[in-house]
Order: C-alpha cells, then structure tokens, then sequence
C-alpha cells in the first residue's frame, strides 16, 4: 500500500500520456498512409494538419538514424525517474508533474522503437517539426522541471533572506565598551 501510495500519481499521469500517445498513433498508422496528410477545414491548412509522419531520432526530428541509442536512453530515463520520484517532497507538485509527463513520453516513444523499429510522428504546426503526444509530453515536462527549479531557488533565496545571518546578529547584540 505503501508503494502505491509513492507512486499513484506517476502511474495515473504517465499512464494517461502513454495511452493517449499509444491510441492517436494507432490512429494515424491505421487511416494515413505514410507521408498522407489530413486537414479537417482547409483554411486551417497553412497553420495545422495531420501528416502521417516517421523519425528515427528523437523529438521533432532532431538526430535521426540514433534509434537504438534512444531506446536505451530512454530506459535509463525511466528507471531514474522510478528511482527519484518517491524520493521528491510531496509538496512538489510541478516537479512531480515533470517527471510523470517526461516518463509518459518517454514511454510511449519507446514502446515504438521497440515495436515498429521508428517513433510515428503526426502533429504539424506551421513550419515546426511534426511530433507526436509523446513528445510534447516531454517537452512540456522539461519546462515545467525547469519551472519547478527555478521557482524552488527563488523559494530558497527568499528564506535565506528572510533568516539573519548569525555574524551580524552578533555584532549587532555585542555589547560595545567605551574606551577613554
């Protein structure tokens, strides 16, 4: 009960990515033939559509042919987060939510490599690179990390701010003697 309670909301959050992302894929794979692209209503053609899209890199295309690489990356990605995650104060909702989001992602974009040897891709914005719910997973899941960082450093300098320091606590209370 114990362990279930330490990871209840990495496994509901990560879950939800991983079945969302695994689902829309399935999707794609099913109704587009590879390269196809859909737009429901044209004039949302030049801003966004659905491309039947592959990539053997990582997110948006980026170092491709690396698979294999990836793959193991992200095994030892997702064991580090099993690892640390208990370990993270309850109270750290963002950071908590960073690291459910990057597992999901990185979940479900290995479950590709593994099982069709490429990651599907079918999101496309404007000129952007085509993605996929994995990889926006992990993006959002890295900036809310280093959102959750950077607001835990501003926590702190406050408290280091708001706590005297000892050495002029003491110079302030010594009592001064007058020589003459």
């Amino acid at each position: 009960m114990k362990l279930w309670t330490r990871y209840r909301w990495l496994i509901f959050i990560a879950g939800g990515v991983i079945l969302l992302d695994q689902v829309t894929k399935a999707l794609i794979r099913q109704n587009l033939a590879l390269y196809e692209t859909w737009v429901p209503w044209p004039w949302l053609a030049p801003y966004a559509r659905i491309v039947h899209w592959y990539n053997t890199g990582v997110a948006f295309g980026l170092l491709q042919e690396r698979g294999q690489f990836f793959a193991i990356l992200a095994v030892v990605v997702a064991l580090a987060i099993l690892y640390y995650y208990p370990r993270i104060p309850a109270q750290e909702t963002w950071l908590r939510l960073a690291l459910s989001l990057q597992l999901g992602g990185a979940i479900g974009n290995l479950i590709d490599r593994l099982t069709i040897g490429h990651v599907t891709d079918f999101i496309s914005v404007g000129t952007f690179p085509v993605f996929n719910v994995a990889d926006a997973s992990i993006t959002i899941g890295t900036a809310l990390l280093i959102l959750s960082v950077w607001l835990q450093e501003r926590r702190e300098q406050a408290a280091r701010k708001a706590t005297p320091s000892h050495t002029s606590e003491e110079s302030l209370s010594a009592p001064t003697t007058d020589r003459q």
